[in-house]
Order: structure tokens, then sequence, then C-alpha cells
């Protein structure tokens, strides 16, 4: 038996693992024959590493599917260590990344605040958690062009919330130089959280407004679905 191991980082704030539940609960909708365990990195329960213990003592196998966004430090160090103490037959897949499905969530979500694609004094900050992987800010960077692709839009920037790269101020800044009478915020994150509330009172005082962040939408719950599935066809073919 596999099982689907959907691993969110966790937050102190409740809101984050409601999100890590709807989602699991949109991919058994989507595929009801096959078994999905929510699991946290941390803050939240259960841990990844009991869910990964129970999987060892019921000899099943599991892909891990890693519910982050970036590349970076949890996807690269913590999640293997954590399969690699539990003697599981666990593989890992990989974060979901700039997925188009989330860019099109991102998109919905700026449409569902009253953005228009001709809107040319508009201009859109994408935020997103910072890493001190400068490789992982640089693939999260290319969201922006992506984004912005096919509108009239002043522009789009992307920012970052943590990390040594945080430039809200200075990307509403760029912005505004190139024409934007009108700023907003689009949070490249799955779940309101701490971190959200804290960008969203840097929002207020760059005179901006913020849209919803992605959430659980079908479309990030296929995404999911779909690193599970590459990292099973991997595994049949190798």
């Amino acid at each position: 038996m596999s099982v689907l191991i959907l691993a969110a980082h966790g937050s102190a704030d409740p809101r984050s693992a409601t999100v890590t539940h709807a989602l699991a609960g949109r991919i058994r909708r989507l595929r009801p024959w096959l078994a999905v365990r929510a699991a946290f990195l941390d803050h939240s329960e259960p841990s990844l590493t009991d869910v990964l213990a129970d999987i060892a003592e019921r000899d099943h196998s599991a892909v891990v599917v890693p519910m982050l966004l970036a590349s970076a430090y949890h996807a690269r160090v913590d999640i293997p260590a954590m399969i690699e103490a539990s003697g599981a037959a666990v593989r890992q897949a990989d974060v979901l990344g700039e997925d188009p499905a989330l860019l099109a969530v991102l998109g919905q979500r700026l449409a569902e605040h009253g953005v228009s694609p001709g809107d040319r004094d508009l201009g859109v900050i994408v935020v997103a958690v910072g890493s001190s992987s400068d490789a992982a800010n640089a693939r999260t960077a290319t969201v922006g062009p992506a984004l912005g692709s096919g509108t009239s839009w002043a522009g789009v920037e992307v920012a970052f919330a943590t990390g040594p790269h945080s430039d809200l101020t200075e990307a509403a800044d760029r912005l505004r130089r190139r024409g934007a009478r009108r700023i907003v915020v689009a949070p490249w994150f799955l779940a309101h959280g701490l971190i959200t509330d804290r960008v969203a009172k840097s929002v207020a005082t760059v005179g901006a407004s913020m849209t919803a962040p992605l959430g659980s939408h079908n479309l990030v719950a296929a995404a999911l679905l779909d690193r599970f599935d590459e990292t099973q066809s991997a595994y049949v073919a190798a």
C-alpha cells in the first residue's frame, strides 16, 4: 500500500494547519483510493517524525510530498534527515515550486481582489518567504515575470518577507517610479499565518492592499498529486 504524506511546515497559527487538512481532503476527493496523511515539520500535530514511524511500523511504502513552495533548507535537509532516521520505505517528492497551476490560483486571487489584466495603473508585488539559498530565491523571483505576462500592468515585483532580501517598501517604490498608481500585494503563501499578518501590516504602511494567499484550491491539490505521481513514475521506471 502506497501512502501520500502531505508534509507541511507547520505554524503556531491554526489557520495554517486548517489549509493543510483541507488540501488533504481535496486530494482524497480527487483520488479516493489513495491513502493520504497530513504531517507537520514543526508546531502542529501530527509531526512528520511520528507519521513516518507509523508508516515504518505498518511496513507501508510512502511518498512524502512537501507542501513547500521553494527548495530550501526544509526540503533539502530536514525532510531527508527525518526520512532516513525513520527507516521507512519512503521516497521524497519535489517541492511545488513555480508550478503553472499555482500561478493560475495566484491570478485568480488577484481577480477576486478586483484586479484586471488591462489595468495600466496597477503594480503587483508578489511577496514570498525569503531563503538563505540564493538559488531558491532566484527560482521564486521567476513568479513575477510569469504572472505579469500578457497583462498591461505597470509592473510586477517579487519581494521577500523574511531573510536578507526583505524589501517590500523598495518594491513599492520601484513600481511607483514606473507609473503604478495602485499597488496590490499577492502573497506567494499557501495559508495565512504569522508571517502574512506581518506582511499585511507592512502593506498598510506603503499604501497598498493585499489579496488572500493561495489557500485550499483544487489546482493546489492537483499540483501536489502531480509531485506524487512524478515520484511514483520515476520509481517504477528505475
